[in-house]
């Protein structure tokens, strides 16, 4: 399956520990299903925010960009 387990310190519902995790064969962290809800929600925020920049460029260019 090319994972193992080992241990990460972190915090995970609510409490400090360390904790076992899967790591994939070249070291990282596989994330949990909150996790990567987490990082796509953050990303999607990011592309919003740049949206909104070139929006707001090309309106003080007169250009009216389409809702």
């Amino acid at each position: 399956m090319g994972v193992e387990l080992g241990i990460w310190q972190g915090q995970y519902q609510n409490a400090e520990l360390p904790w076992l995790r899967w790591w994939d064969e070249q070291g990282n962290l596989l994330l949990t299903s909150e996790e990567r809800a987490e990082q796509e929600s953050q990303r999607a925020e990011q592309e919003r925010q740049r949206a909104d920049r070139l929006a707001a460029q090309l309106r003080s260019l007169g250009i009216e960009p389409e809702a």
